[in-house]
């Protein structure tokens, strides 16, 4: 199937569908906390900021994978198609770092510590900083719709390269 591409190591493939899987709970449970009844709604928020935590630390796990095991050549494309899924790649990995760096410290900041799952109380950096939440909180949110272009313009990369030019792109990190 995969011929004699190069692919991502291990790690990095296990960790990319890891964060891939997440994103998709916690990005809806987001969108949908302020629709929620009152008698979910902190339901919700434990779910989203825990499972945003685990995202946190994956993608820190992905920064040190990648270090180590630097990703394989792009399959033969135009130059500036490998600059647009390089920027694009780039700027994934840094929102989703950022994403949830900021989600928890905004929650920090509005004065309710992370209980990871309700199992695990995560110690506050910061503690309660009324001035700069809503700060944290707009970070938050413009980060999470940035997230959602980059994944459209991953997910429409990854179409176009598998569907349109059928060439070994998505093999590389099957």
């Amino acid at each position: 199937m995969f011929g004699s591409i190069e692919r991502y190591a291990p790690a990095a493939r296990i960790l990319h569908w890891l964060v891939a899987l997440l994103v998709l709970i916690v990005f809806p449970l987001g969108v949908v906390i302020d629709f929620v009844k009152e008698d979910v709604k902190l339901t919700f928020y434990l779910l989203h900021e825990s499972f945003g935590f685990i995202v946190l630390w994956l993608m820190l796990a992905r920064v040190a994978v990648r270090l180590i095991y630097p990703p394989p050549p792009h399959v033969p494309m135009p130059k500036l198609q490998q600059r647009v899924a390089d920027t694009v790649h780039i700027g994934l990995y840094v929102a989703l770092i950022v994403q949830p760096l900021s989600g928890f410290l905004a929650t920090n900041a509005h004065g309710f510590p992370l209980s990871w799952f309700g199992l695990v109380d995560v110690w506050s950096p910061i503690g309660k900083s009324p001035d700069i939440a809503p700060i944290l909180s707009v970070v938050h949110y413009v980060t999470g719709w940035t997230i959602l272009i980059l994944f459209c313009a991953h997910f429409g990369g990854v179409l176009y390269h598998h569907v349109i030019r059928r060439d070994e792109t998505l093999g590389r990190m099957l």
